[in-house]
């Protein structure tokens, strides 16, 4: 555990991507099996023990600490496990040694709620400050210092000198601790033999279409073909033999949520696309009006992270596939083929799926870059969240490549509201107050309106405007309500967003998707900031 200890507190400190994948590689390869692969898995999101929380160890600290030091300590440093770390009492000197990462998985798989306080205790009585930390950031899965998956698995490419998208074939088929990986890329076994199990392979990734990309794309317009990006999750639908999966972005298997998905696909395969609900199509959006029959993200949020779906859900929210790519059909990988290629073998495999359940991503027809931009700038309708251009050269690589796919999104949403309270942040944020809360007028203000919260966004703003907002908080502050502070409604911002639905959930009655501050309005009047009707009119 010390050295997965020093590992971490390593990558706290240090910030360029190349220093943390040579850190986590150097681990790798001095740190012996199984405490390397269960290593790998802490760092990766890919331990959990449920009998751990939070709350436990909150319970802990207020047994051994003063409950207001403990409270306000956890406020000011912003992170549970680092708070505890440094205020758990020092162990008697007689203590059992520290323990290794494979015998803390060990005792914290074996324990349950009524036993995890004082498991977890015995541990903590093991470690030093550092160590502490290591071990609650392992046990409550919550590790948030600056490490992708992806990143790790090329720290783990690098370390034993193998392609990253190797690792990322076989990564899948594997549990923690990763043996048969380490074996492979350490001892030169043979890789993993995956082929019988419906397995996740990584997404082909896009760039933004901004600077130098978009001169390139104007110039070789001719090179790309565009098609729509809809407004749904990206899914991987995968069929080997009688299993079928459905995979998010992240590689989580969601079958449970939608098994009227993953069932229907009837021929092995390995199929990329935009898991979306039906709904009304209201037109009215240029050239995608040839295309509609998705519902706004708020209706396919319904069935988000569900283990079961009721068969009323499964009437009122019929899920189905927009077909962007075709990886792996009937045992052919088409990965390296040509996007052309791929795409007609797509087109041919159409009429061979349940039409209730798939459909294909149509191709836009555009002259230019221009034309597109008019087509694009008029997609608000029927869950289309912007353009992709993929060259039509392209084989599907995982991850992003330079040149060969972009996203272009359409405008955000812009509506002014008025801050109302804020909350410190976590992380390398636990100073600043970043977490914003804004409301809209319901109502007139100049007749006595109240302000409505209407969303919470904690990006969008830079360093010095991060700076900015944290002195304006704590000069304006009016209440404070354990962590959070209120505000005077005196500082206006505007709010970019994606789209904005009817929500049952929230005092409003809506809800904004990817909200963020868009820019810091100090020169607006408060009463000058948008009414709550203004938001509602938004609604798709």
């Amino acid at each position: 555990m010390e050295q997965f200890a020093a590992l971490l507190d390593a990558l706290v400190t240090t910030r360029s991507r190349n220093g943390k994948l040579a850190l986590i590689a150097d681990y790798l390869r001095r740190t012996p099996n199984p405490d390397r692969g269960w290593a790998l898995a802490a760092l990766t999101d890919g331990l959990d023990f449920p009998a751990v929380k939070a709350s436990t160890i909150r319970n802990l600290m207020t047994e051994r600490v003063d409950p207001v030091l403990w409270t306000l300590s956890r406020d000011y440093v912003g992170d549970t496990a680092e708070t505890a770390s440094l205020l758990w009492p020092e162990p008697p000197a007689d203590q059992l040694p520290p323990p290794t990462v494979a015998e803390t998985v060990t005792i914290l798989t074996a324990t349950n709620r009524a036993t995890a306080p004082g498991v977890l205790a015995g541990l903590l009585d093991r470690l030093d400050t550092s160590g502490r930390y290591a071990l609650l950031k392992l046990a409550t899965g919550a590790m948030r210092i600056g490490i992708s998956a992806r990143l790790a698995k090329t720290a783990f490419a690098q370390a034993f000198q193998v392609d990253v998208e190797e690792v990322e074939e076989h990564w899948h088929g594997q549990t923690a601790p990763y043996l048969p990986l380490f074996q492979w890329a350490a001892e030169g076994a043979d890789a993993p033999d995956s082929s019988a199990l419906p397995l996740f392979r990584p997404f082909m990734l896009a760039h933004p279409l901004e600077g130098p990309a978009l001169a390139t794309v104007t110039t070789n317009f001719a090179d790309y073909a565009a098609e729509w990006k809809w407004d749904g999750i990206r899914v991987q639908l995968v069929r080997v033999g009688d299993e079928a999966r459905v995979y998010s972005r992240g590689g989580e298997d969601i079958s449970a949520a939608f098994p009227d998905v993953a069932g229907a696909l009837p021929f092995p395969a390995v199929l990329d696309g935009e898991l979306l609900v039906r709904g009304e199509h209201q037109g009215g959006a240029g050239n995608e009006a040839k295309q509609g029959g998705a519902a706004s993200f708020n209706a396919l949020q319904q069935r988000l992270g569900r283990k079961t779906v009721s068969k009323a859900m499964l009437i009122q929210y019929p899920a189905f596939v927009r077909l962007y790519d075709a990886l792996i059909v009937e045992g052919e990988d088409l990965r390296p083929l040509p996007w052309t290629e791929r795409r007609a073998a797509l087109e041919t495999l159409l009429p061979r799926l349940d039409p209730t359940r798939f459909d294909i991503s149509q191709l836009i027809e555009a002259e230019n870059l221009s034309a597109l931009e008019d087509l694009r700038s008029r997609a608000r309708d029927d869950a289309i969240e912007g353009v992709m251009l993929k060259h039509r050269s392209s084989t599907y690589v995982a991850g992003r490549r330079a040149g060969l796919w972009f996203k272009w999104k359409r405008d955000p949403l812009l509506i002014d509201c008025v801050l109302m309270y804020a909350q410190r942040g976590s992380g390398k944020r636990s100073s600043f107050y970043s977490d914003f809360t804004f409301g809209c007028w319901d109502g007139n203000p100049d007749t006595g309106a109240e302000l409505t919260p209407v969303g919470k966004a904690y990006f969008g703003f830079t360093d010095e405007e991060l700076k900015w907002l944290d002195s304006h908080v704590r000069r304006h502050t009016t209440a404070r309500f354990g962590p959070v502070r209120e505000t005077d409604k005196s500082l206006v911002l505007e709010v970019a967003f994606d789209s904005v639905h009817t929500s049952k959930r929230h005092k409003s009655g809506v809800a904004m998707r990817f909200p963020r501050i868009n820019r810091i309005r100090a020169d607006k009047p408060a009463h000058e900031a948008d009414r709550l009707e203004t938001l509602k009119a938004l609604i798709t």
